[in-house]
């Protein structure tokens, strides 16, 4: 099962027994640096293989994103053999990762204590929803998170009803937190010779994850409220109409906020006592939002987009996905990479010594799984 491989993971064996999302990333971003991910799944397969439309030769792109560079092996753990396969690989193996709830895997005798008891170096790394406390029963499911945390209170219309953010911010956080509690407890191993449990949770993920909301709450005293797109320490830091539609528009300082004026032929408007310092202009931010909406108007989106890029302003216009994607190959980012004849987005990381590796299309359930039996066994097979 083990193959030869680059990438500055190689040679890490990870036991994947996480399901959807938050793990899944997690472990794909691992394989993509070279780790062996062994995905270890039940007779019905990861949910994510059947959340769609959309598909892709029937298969769903949500499950197609996540999984690339992996090896399927499906384990009912209430069946004595399987349950042995997936005790031995957790003694093999570097890291073991998983999502169920809180003790959920201690009958099985795969939780944390008991596989340390015959593999002392393995980095076992838990996602839950809420932690391992009083929230430890509680499903871990990212809307329930937006929620809970307060996200959804920040989103929308100061008038209007709360909104989910459009992607699973929270899943996603949370498995970029497991990588690095992954990485960070596999450096300590290299020192130290030991292992240890990397526990992460969503709730935490999204409190750390609101950073600025968070922060002006526990430090100031502040609680937040939906500002729509506006933003509470920033103006301008929004969407504006040009003539042909909105344009975000930035003035992230007192200098930027003077490029804007000046492309905006508004030249006196940075020595206005209303908006001189970034803390005037949010303070009187419906002056300012009028006074730049008017000349805005003059041209369209893309013009103003090109000529206030040009002065040094950020702007950019409101995509969809395509538009996302189409300006990323634009900038020569290669966004996109196809193993196996499947698209997927390329890794978001570059090395510059040891690159991300696209070697395996996600994998078919149990696509792996007489590979992976025969490695147990003793018999290596290539894949």
């Amino acid at each position: 099962m083990v193959q030869q491989s680059s990438g500055p993971l190689a040679g890490l064996l990870v036991a994947d027994f996480s399901r959807i999302l938050a793990g899944p990333y997690a472990t794909m971003l691992l394989a993509d640096l070279g780790a062996q991910v062994v995905k270890v799944e039940g007779p019905d397969g990861d949910d994510t293989r059947t959340w769609m439309p959309p598909t892709r030769d029937d298969v769903s792109t949500y499950y197609l994103g996540i999984n690339r560079n992996k090896r399927s092996v499906v384990l009912d753990l209430k069946d004595p053999d399987d349950l042995a396969a997936a005790q031995e690989l957790v003694r093999r193996a570097d890291v073991v990762i998983e999502n169920f709830r809180p003790g959920g895997l201690a009958r099985f005798r795969l939780d944390y204590d008991t596989v340390a008891t015959t593999n002392e170096k393995v980095v076992y790394a838990s996602i839950s929803g809420f932690g391992t406390g009083a929230g430890a029963n509680h499903p871990g499911y990212d809307l329930m998170v937006q929620a809970i945390s307060g996200l959804m209170s920040l989103t929308g219309e100061p008038d209007g009803p709360p909104y989910r953010a459009g992607v699973a911010v929270f899943d996603v956080m949370a498995g970029l937190h497991a990588c690095v509690g992954i990485l960070a407890a596999l450096h300590h191993r290299e020192l130290s010779g030991r292992g240890q449990h990397v526990e992460v949770n969503l709730l935490s993920s999204a409190l750390s994850g609101l950073v600025n909301y968070t922060s002006g709450y526990v430090a100031g005293g502040t609680v937040p409220y939906r500002m729509g797109n506006a933003h509470p320490s920033l103006c301008p830091y929004e969407p504006l109409p040009t003539a042909d539609g909105e344009l975000v528009v930035i003035a992230g300082n007192d200098g930027q906020f003077r490029r804007l004026c000046q492309v905006l032929d508004l030249p006196d408007l940075p020595n206005d006592p209303r908006f001189e310092r970034n803390q005037d202009r949010t303070a009187n931010r419906e002056q300012l939002r009028s006074l730049l909406v008017q000349r805005l108007a003059r041209h369209t989106k893309n013009e103003w987009f090109r000529e206030l890029l040009a002065a040094g302003v950020p702007c950019a216009p409101i995509n969809t996905v395509d538009g996302g994607v189409s300006l990323a190959e634009e900038l020569g980012l290669d966004p996109v990479v196809t193993v196996g004849g499947v698209p997927g987005i390329r890794h978001p990381i570059t090395l510059s010594e040891t690159p991300a590796r696209y070697e395996l299309p996600p994998p078919g359930l149990d696509e792996h799984g007489e590979q992976f039996r025969a490695w147990l066994r003793g018999r290596v097979s290539d894949r």
